[in-house]
């Protein structure tokens, strides 16, 4: 009998949890979470503890409840079985478990305090006023990205939601944006890092090798970055965390460079899958784009909360146990890492209505869990939301007529961090620079008459009875 007692997966299920990892379900995972969903909870192995949840209420429960960690070291599976003390959680899992994903050590995994005392440093160049303040600096790299953009070849991710986010923060930190795609390429290859692949299958993700060449390459350059900031200061990011103390403690060289690291990285990620799955979306709502023209201060809020909920850039998360715990009726013992759906989350049908449907009027879009709940929820949400904005508002201002080129969609390799590698477009054309970034509703629309719109708008299915779905 296991230690903790709990059912091994349903043969059906743990294939459905092996599928998740597959590459072919890239392009649509969420029949696969529907799966997970309908047999909640689904425990991988008898002689595993880890457990998977895909319903709303049980994710939002967990990401509320202070006893789910962020910090590994609650794990049992990040400990080697042959490890002294294993069947417990480690003191230092990273050191014991040489199989143990690479991640970036940062506030990102730790626990109140110290989580606070660290996020409470980085928090004020993320906040809603803070934010608002980079809009003319991000309308600017938006129109002069689309202006770069070639005639004969047109892709919604190299042209925008790749470049756009990475050189905002960067210019965020203050680091040099003279080549992002050299940020872009580390930063994806650390992104595999949290892929569930430790825990479904016991193994870390593919290229380990890659990772660690990736981490000790970003690591070098923050380091060399500390040490410039530290002989001469300067109006940046890591030139305020050097000189900050996380409560009663100065800030380490090592954690400034972590801290840096980490907002480079969770920075840029998932808005970049935000904006790509935007691109692809939106084309297929003509409607939308023409109420983005129309309307962009009313409609653009509301387009990101629901494409935010309808396909989540950041699909899945990790919590561990630090202590035994109940989830919605389930007993969950000390060590166990719970998997949590969250873009199965956002589709509950328990929790939204027709919830495989786009709607950009749903009223209810706002309660995704997309950026989490409780202590971690992410702090760059209202950066990541105004970028989208804007990228959505003036790609439906400045191109016109976009339609998806024929074929299915090449998706990143990524898991956790889901995405389009590439999205081929056609249009007719950019309109120019000059074109207004604000409309009063109601006036006229700079190539409105070449936007494909010919059929009426979708059902508003968030206003209909889930038969209607």
């Amino acid at each position: 009998m296991p230690p903790h007692g709990h059912p091994t997966a349903r043969p059906d299920t743990a294939g459905t949890l092996r599928g998740i990892l597959a590459p072919e379900s890239r392009p649509d995972p969420y029949p696969l979470y529907r799966e997970i969903l309908a047999a909640e909870p689904v425990w991988v192995a008898r002689d595993r503890p880890v457990v998977v949840f895909a319903s709303y209420e049980a994710c939002r429960a967990v990401l509320r409840d202070p006893r789910a960690s962020n910090d590994r070291r609650h794990a049992l599976i990040h400990r080697a079985p042959e490890a002294p003390g294993a069947g417990r959680p480690a003191e230092d899992a990273t050191a014991a478990d040489p199989a143990v994903p690479l991640e970036i050590p940062s506030f990102l995994f730790t626990d109140p305090p110290r989580h606070t005392a660290l996020r409470r440093i980085a928090a004020p160049g993320f906040t809603p006023r803070a934010v608002r303040r980079l809009t003319p600096m991000i309308k600017d790299l938006i129109d002069d990205l689309l202006d770069a953009v070639a005639p004969d070849r047109k892709d919604g991710v190299a042209d925008l939601a790749s470049p756009l986010p990475v050189t905002v923060i960067c210019r965020v930190l203050g680091v040099d944006t003279g080549d992002p795609d050299w940020y872009r390429t580390r930063s994806s290859l650390l992104g595999r890092a949290v892929d569930p692949y430790l825990a479904f299958l016991g193994v870390p993700p593919p290229d380990p090798a890659g990772r660690r060449r990736a981490e000790d390459e970003l690591g070098a350059f923050f380091r060399r970055l500390a040490a410039e900031r530290r002989a001469e200061p300067r109006d940046d990011m890591m030139s305020r965390l050097l000189a900050t103390q996380a409560g009663e403690d100065p800030l380490t060289d090592e954690e400034a460079v972590t801290t840096c690291r980490l907002l480079l990285n969770a920075g840029h990620e998932t808005t970049v899958g935000l904006i790509a799955n935007g691109l692809r979306t939106l084309p297929r709502h003509p409607e939308t784009l023409a109420a983005l023209r129309e309307d962009p201060a009313t409609t653009a809020p509301a387009v990101v909360e629901e494409l935010l909920r309808h396909d989540a850039p950041l699909q899945i998360v990790h919590r561990h146990a630090r202590q035994d715990m109940e989830v919605r009726g389930t007993r969950i013992p000390r060590g166990t890492t719970m998997v949590l759906l969250l873009a199965g989350a956002n589709r509950d049908e328990s929790a939204f209505a027709c919830p495989h449907r786009f709607d950009a009027e749903r009223a209810e879009a706002s309660r995704h869990l997309s950026f989490g709940l409780g202590t971690h929820y992410c702090l760059g949400a209202p950066l990541g939301r105004l970028e989208a904005e804007l990228a959505f508002t003036r790609f439906a201002q400045r191109v016109v007529d976009p339609r998806p080129v024929d074929g299915p969609t090449r998706y990143r390799p990524h898991v956790v961090l889901r995405g389009p590698a590439s999205l081929p477009l056609r249009t007719g054309g950019v309109l120019g620079r000059d074109t207004p970034w604000d409309r009063p509703p109601g006036s006229p629309t700079a190539g409105t008459d070449t936007v494909s719109g010919g059929a009426a708008p979708g059902p508003r299915c968030g206003r209909r009875s889930r038969r209607s779905c």
